[in-house]
């Protein structure tokens, strides 16, 4: 079973993929269950391992801005109501979200845990641990924002040896699953409006980060329902079936 709930991503005994970061640790499953990881964590790996498999990643710094689809359907309807509601005057019908999302940002998704980061925040640090097999840090806000479809996040990583805008550029031209949008001079750059429907993450904003020498800052979008969910686990399929995969 490819399990897309949050149920077993971090048994120990269920391999947590994304094919283009461990694709091979969906061959060991002593339950006989693979998990599909958390939305925004599939989105932000898929890059990582660009600048991984350049240089380790030791520092992992991350502000999600998730769409309103990420809460279901029913939420997607909620906001295009609630921005009806507002510019005719009408009370605001709130029942999705903790506030109105319509005009609005809020800095919680999921629940909050003791030590003051949300559910879903701290999925991102244990599940990216997991995937990558890494010992890197992750520290993460989730936001929700008022936009209908695809997530944003800005990231910034510290590796141990400096690397290269150009190099990283290059990583993620030849990676698998992400697409290069950086080109300032034209206003280029990813954006959740533009995205939707769309297979790859798409990484721009890509630049040195003045308070670390060994540090990279970039923005990256994706579709959170197709690579962040649907498509991630049909491609732990077709990786199965392609590497006989189903029958170890």
């Amino acid at each position: 079973m490819i399990d897309n709930s949050s149920a077993f991503r971090m048994d120990p005994d269920v391999p947590l993929v994304v094919p283009e970061c461990n694709a091979k640790d969906a061959l060991v499953r002593p339950r006989g269950i693979i998990a599909n990881p958390n939305c925004t964590t599939i989105m932000m790996v898929v890059v990582l391992q660009c600048i991984e498999n350049i240089s380790h990643i030791k520092k992992i710094r991350v502000a999600s801005y998730q769409a309103a689809s990420g809460a279901g359907a029913a939420a997607m309807k909620e906001l295009e109501t609630q921005y009806r509601q507002v510019l005719n005057g009408e009370p605001v019908t709130v029942e999705k979200f903790a506030y109105q999302l319509a005009y609005n940002v809020i800095p919680q998704i999921d629940v909050f845990t003791e030590n003051g980061y949300t559910k879903e925040e701290m999925k991102m640090y244990n599940e990216t641990r997991k995937i990558m097999h890494t010992d890197a840090l992750c520290s993460a806000t989730c936001v929700r924002v008022p936009s209908l479809r695809s997530h944003s996040e800005a990231v910034w990583v510290e590796t141990e040896e400096p690397v290269s805008i150009e190099d990283f550029k290059e990583a993620i031209r030849k990676g698998e699953g992400v697409q290069l949008m950086d080109n300032p001079e034209k206003k280029e750059y990813p954006m959740p409006l533009f995205l939707a429907g769309k297979d790859d993450v798409y990484v721009g904003r890509i630049r040195k980060d003045l308070a670390d020498d060994h540090g990279l800052s970039f923005w990256l979008v994706g579709d959170q329902i197709k690579k962040g969910a649907a498509l991630n686990a049909v491609q732990i399929a077709e990786w199965l079936i392609a590497n006989n995969g189903f029958n170890k």
